[in-house]
């Protein structure tokens, strides 16, 4: 595979290798350097407000569980049954007063000890002290689960500062969630990203609509050590479009490493959790948030302006994907004034790539 450089400045600098979008050897080693040592989003706090309720989800090829135990206290395990590797929980999510799995019917209480074990006489060296669910690191902040299938370094908070002190500063916590969209993509999941954070260059020719109310000149990104933020002030003039209508304010595009996304404006959020599912295929959760004060018109209207810009980034994204195929194309170069985001992105794939073997090339 190609080389990539992480150590050049960015006047200087190229992408990662097409090969990196395109390789199943890079795809295994993200699973296990990328998305199984770093903190992942999974789900939102709603989701587990009662006693014995769970959500499920996926990380890296790892089925994970969430649950709220008796006690009140999330925890969370790895989804697989200790007898014989069955998902344990086939629910996106729901709420039980036991784990029990389907298959021979092992039962664990709801902070993962195994109680039942059907017709287990004889059985040796056994306990089931032993066999209880495999524990993962759980953490909350801003209603918003996410976990560590590793052993973390950094607590959350750390993980995505400064992003927690400016949720503060605009009060996100007293936004309301409202639903939720899933876009599957004929794209690589870095390809998705790298699209995001191009620090707009793309807006005017690929969104003319956003383009509309963005003040472009006044476009600024910012990078931290695992997070990158874009901001640009929103002055949409037509009345009678969409996009003026629910897009005011100052606009705030957050991306937290690997693979989570926070895009705000006055008294409207989302969240883009993007996930890998093949070299060539990735899957993008969109939830949508709103003041509460918001009426139900101006938020179907807000998604609608959403779902455009989804839109017109699944087909340039998908485009992309084709291109990267092509024998002319290897490695491109960055834009200096816009593609900051993207170039640190690429440098930290790069350093988590590198952890192993000492190359990821």
């Amino acid at each position: 595979m190609s080389q990539f450089n992480p150590n050049l400045p960015l006047s200087q600098a190229s992408t990662i290798p097409a090969t990196w979008y395109l390789s199943p050897e890079i795809a295994e080693r993200e699973r296990r350097l990328i998305f199984s040592q770093t903190w992942q989003f999974v789900g939102r706090l709603e989701q587990l407000e009662q006693k014995g309720s769970f959500l499920t989800a996926e990380i890296a090829n790892e089925p994970i569980l969430i649950v709220r135990g008796n006690d009140g206290e999330l925890r969370g395990f790895y989804n697989v049954c200790r007898h014989r590797a069955a998902l344990l929980m086939t629910g996106e999510c729901g709420t039980v007063d036991k784990l029990r799995c389907r298959y021979h019917g092992w039962t664990y209480d709801l902070a993962g000890k195994l109680r039942g074990v059907p017709e287990w006489d004889g059985v040796e060296n056994f306990t089931r002290e032993e066999n209880g669910l495999v524990p993962i690191t759980v953490a909350v902040w801003n209603r918003f689960i996410w976990v560590h299938l590793g052993q973390p370094t950094q607590t959350l908070e750390e993980f995505l500062s400064p992003l927690v002190e400016w949720a503060k500063q605009n009060d996100l916590g007293s936004l309301v969630w409202h639903s939720r969209k899933i876009y599957d993509l004929k794209c690589n999941w870095k390809l998705y990203c790298d699209n995001y954070l191009d620090g707009g260059y793309h807006v005017h020719t690929i969104h003319p609509g956003l383009a509309s109310v963005i003040d472009y000149s006044k476009y600024k990104t910012n990078i931290f050590e695992y997070a990158s933020v874009q901001t640009t002030p929103l002055e949409g003039t037509d009345s009678q479009s969409n996009v003026s209508k629910t897009r005011k304010g100052q606009a705030s595009y957050w991306f937290v490493y690997p693979n989570f996304m926070l895009n705000h404006s006055q008294g409207v959020m989302d969240t883009n959790w993007v996930l890998p599912i093949d070299t060539d295929r990735c899957r993008v959760i969109f939830d949508f948030y709103f003041d509460a004060q918001i009426p139900p018109e101006f938020c179907q209207e807000s998604i609608a302006v959403a779902e455009q810009v989804q839109a017109e980034d699944i087909q340039i994204c998908e485009d992309v994907q084709k291109g990267l195929r092509s024998r002319s194309y290897s490695t491109g170069r960055f834009s200096v004034k816009r593609e900051i985001a993207g170039y640190h992105f690429h440098r930290l794939l790069a350093h988590h790539l590198d952890w192993e073997s000492g190359s990821a090339n």
